[in-house]
C-alpha cells in the first residue's frame, strides 16, 4: 500500500492543507438541531476535479457541480444534509443555483467557482428560506482551525453514526505537501461510484488533467469497491481541490514524486472508504474480502464486490455462521472467469476450503472469531495473478429499521 511514501496525521482535517476553512451550522432542514449546513472554502482559486455517481437519474446540485467546474477551477463547496433535492424537477434546480449564487455572494467569488452538493430524502423542495438564512451565516462560521472541520464534518451527516476524516503529509520535492479527506455515507452505498459525499483537500501544485486523473484511478480502487446495500445514489459526489500553496514544482505523473503522492492520496480515499462501510446502517460488523489469483484485477474486483455485497454473505456475518458455501456461491456468480476445482477461502485465520475441497474446521474458533468486529474473507482462485479487495459490512435488522421509516 506504500506506507513508507507518507506519514498519517493523527486528528488531521479537511483545512489542514494550506488555504482552506470549513464551517457548518443547523439551518433548519434537519428534524434535530444537528448541524445541515456546510461549506468549504479556500482562500485562492483551487484546481479541482469530481466524479460522480452513475445512477442515470442525478440531482440537480450534479447539474450545477458540473457546470461549476468545466474551468477546472473552484473557490468553495456549499454542502446541505436533511434534503438531497433529487428528483424535484425545475424548481429543484433553481434551488440549486440559488444555493450557488448565495453563497458566492456571502463569499465574494464567482457563481461558478461555487460547487454545490446535497443529501437527504429524495423527492422533497428544499425549505430555501431556510437554507438562504443559514448561507448568510456561514462566512462569520467558516474557520481554518479544527472547530471549523469538525462543524463542516457534522453538518454533511445524514443517518451515519460517525463523522469520517483522514489526513496525511507527503515529501514533494523536499516540501510537506498535505491531503486531508472528510466523506458522509452510511446507507444507499454500492460501487458505481459508492453513495456518498467525499471532498478531498491538498495543497499541492498539480494541473487539472492530472488531479482528475488521479481522482478517477484512485475512486476505482477504493469508494468503488465498497458496498453496504446494493443501492446506488442520485446525489454521488467526490470532489478533490488543490490549493498549490505547498510550493512545489507542478505535480505529473512524470514527477519523481508522483507515486508518494498518488499512496497518500489512495491512503486518503480508501480511509474514508472503510469508514463508510463500517458505518453502514445498523451495521455490527466491517467486512474486507480479499481476492487474489484472478485472471487480471479486474476479475478480482468484480468477485470480490460481488462477494461483500452478497445478502446472503452479509446475513451469515451478521449470524456469525461460518457458512462458506455462501461465499463460494457468490464467486460462481461474480460473471467472470473460475476454475471450480481450484478455489481457497479462509474466514479469517480459519481455512475453509483448499482447492474447492472442506477443509474441516472448530466451530466454536469460528464463532469466537466471527463475533469481532471485523471480519475478513480471503479468496484465492490460482489461475492467475489478479487481486483485489472490497469493503462492506453485515446486514442486521437494525438496517431494515432504519430505512422503514427512512422519510418520516
Amino acid at each position: 500500500m506504500g506506507e513508507s511514501l507518507y506519514t498519517i496525521v493523527s486528528g488531521g482535517t479537511i483545512v489542514s492543507p494550506q488555504g482552506f476553512k470549513a464551517g457548518g451550522l443547523h439551518c433548519g432542514l434537519k428534524k434535530t438541531d444537528r448541524h445541515d449546513l456546510g461549506v468549504i472554502v479556500c482562500d485562492v482559486p483551487a484546481v479541482a476535479a469530481a466524479v460522480y455517481t452513475m445512477n442515470v437519474i442525478q440531482a440537480a446540485p450534479l447539474k450545477v457541480t458540473r457546470e461549476s467546474l468545466q474551468n477546472g477551477k473552484l473557490r468553495a463547496i456549499v454542502v446541505n444534509s436533511g434534503n438531497a433535492n433529487a428528483c424535484t424537477g425545475k424548481q429543484g434546480e433553481e434551488d440549486a443555483y440559488t444555493m450557488r449564487s448565495q453563497t458566492a455572494a456571502q463569499f465574494d467569488i464567482a457563481d461558478e467557482d461555487v460547487a454545490v452538493a446535497s443529501t437527504g430524502v429524495i423527492g422533497e423542495l428544499l425549505k430555501m428560506d431556510r437554507v438562504r438564512s443559514g448561507i448568510s451565516g456561514l462566512p462569520s462560521r467558516i474557520s481554518g482551525e479544527a472547530a471549523g472541520a469538525e462543524a463542516f464534518s457534522q453538518a454533511i451527516l445524514t443517518t451515519d453514526l460517525v463523522k469520517k476524516e483522514a489526513c496525511v503529509t507527503v515529501k514533494v520535492d523536499g516540501r510537506d505537501i498535505t491531503i486531508a479527506g472528510a466523506a458522509k455515507g452510511s446507507g444507499m452505498i454500492h460501487p458505481n461510484m459508492a453513495t456518498m459525499l467525499g471532498f478531498v483537500t491538498t495543497d499541492v501544485v498539480i494541473g487539472q488533467e492530472a488531479l482528475q486523473q488521479l481522482l478517477r484511478g484512485t475512486t476505482d480502487l477504493t469508494f468503488n469497491m465498497i458496498t453496504v446495500d446494493g443501492d446506488t445514489s442520485t446525489n454521488d459526489m467526490l470532489i478533490a481541490m488543490a490549493s498549490g500553496l505547498g510550493g512545489n514544482d507542478v505535480l505529473t505523473p512524470d514527477h519523481p514524486d508522483w507515486s508518494a503522492f498518488a499512496a497518500g492520496f489512495e491512503y486518503v480515499c480508501r480511509m474514508l472508504a472503510i469508514a463508510i462501510a463500517r458505518d453502514g446502517e445498523g451495521a455490527a460488523h466491517l467486512i474486507e474480502v480479499r481476492v487474489q489469483g484472478a485472471e487480471c484485477d479486474d476479475d478480482a474486483q468484480a468477485i470480490a464486490k460481488t462477494i461483500v455485497g452478497s445478502s446472503l454473505v452479509k446475513s451469515a456475518v451478521f449470524g456469525a455462521d461460518a457458512n462458506w458455501g455462501r461465499i463460494i456461491a457468490a464467486v460462481g456468480r461474480a460473471g467472470r472467469p473460475v476454475n471450480p476445482e481450484t478455489v481457497d477461502i479462509a474466514i479469517g485465520p480459519i481455512q475453509v476450503l483448499e482447492q474447492s475441497s472442506p477443509i474441516p474446521f472448530d466451530e466454536d474458533a469460528a464463532l469466537a472469531y466471527l463475533q469481532g468486529d471485523t471480519v475478513n474473507i480471503d479468496v484465492n482462485l490460482h489461475i492467475g495473478s489478479g487481486s483485489a479487495t472490497a469493503w462492506g459490512c453485515d446486514l442486521t435488522y437494525d438496517y431494515v429499521r432504519i430505512n422503514a421509516a427512512y422519510r418520516t
